[in-house]
């Protein structure tokens, strides 16, 4: 499995696995966890999560998951902005901890910006480091504006990674975030990578993938893998998926390819506002 190394040194999978909307259903449950077991044997060690997630039930579900396996895996998990206090970070740690079965969170991420200055969000997350509930810390949904007053802050240079919403179809990140975060090689954390299946069902895409012998969804995946910096992290509940998704990691893209891509999905050619689902 390729990895991505974090601004601390320490190398993750660049194809990790989404949660999002899993743990939600009882019915599909037993499917989940087997999906999720089975990605930590294919070197998906990586398992991103959020408090939001259902409120806890993804949580709870990656937790299950690593029972017996905490130690193989990199947990990531994020708190909603309204608890992003000093104090209100420390409460969502515990419960997040609880939920997730564990006493540490790998990376712990401040779900997208609210009103509590980032200042704070940082003071709580370096409490958080030296208490060793989590080992390092991050954001999700930061423009360039707001990374950078945040690398001007006390702990903000301590930041491993922005978890951002892009792929194929979204590469606004591209004019101006994306280069700024690379200058700083602070990884991107891919999410919605295939746009939550809309990928699959654009015209061009399915005709590129066809033409190279490849499924859509691992040809989006392949393209992201081979941008620098960035790590994937796809969501599915379904073991032939996952597979799937992980046999884009061996897939290398030629330049004659990548440019035939740049011309069905056009890179952004003016800044453009932060997308975000």
């Amino acid at each position: 499995m390729k990895t991505v190394l974090l601004p601390c040194g320490e190398a993750v999978p660049a194809l990790g696995m989404g949660t999002w909307n899993m743990g939600d259903s009882r019915s599909r449950r037993a499917g989940e966890l087997a999906t999720l077991r089975l990605g930590l044997d294919l070197g998906c060690t990586l398992v991103d999560t959020a408090e939001m997630y259902g409120e806890g039930l993804s949580e709870d579900l990656v937790g299950e998951a690593l029972q017996g396996r905490r130690d193989e895996a990199f947990i990531v998990t994020k708190v909603y902005p309204h608890n992003a206090s000093k104090a209100g970070v420390a409460a969502a740690c515990e419960r997040s901890l609880k939920r997730l079965r564990t006493d540490r969170i790998d990376l712990y991420l401040l779900h997208w910006r609210g009103s509590v200055p980032l200042a704070e969000t940082l003071q709580a997350f370096m409490a958080l480091q030296k208490a060793g509930k989590i080992r390092h810390y991050g954001v999700s949904n930061l423009d360039i504006a707001d990374m950078k007053e945040l690398w001007a802050q006390p702990g903000g240079q301590g930041v491993q990674a922005n978890q951002l919403l892009y792929n194929l179809s979204r590469r606004g990140i591209e004019w101006d975030l994306l280069p700024w975060l690379r200058e700083r090689r602070i990884p991107v954390m891919a999410y919605s990578p295939i746009e939550q299946a809309r990928l699959l069902r654009h015209a061009g895409l399915a005709g590129f993938a066809k033409r190279h012998g490849m499924p859509p969804a691992q040809a989006a995946l392949a393209w992201l893998l081979a941008q620098e910096g960035v790590i994937a992290i796809p969501k599915t509940g379904h073991p032939d998926r996952l597979r799937e998704n992980v046999a884009a990691a061996e897939v290398e893209l030629s330049g004659e390819q990548l440019a035939e891509l740049d011309a069905l999905f056009r890179p952004p050619s003016k800044a453009v506002p932060l997308e975000m689902i």
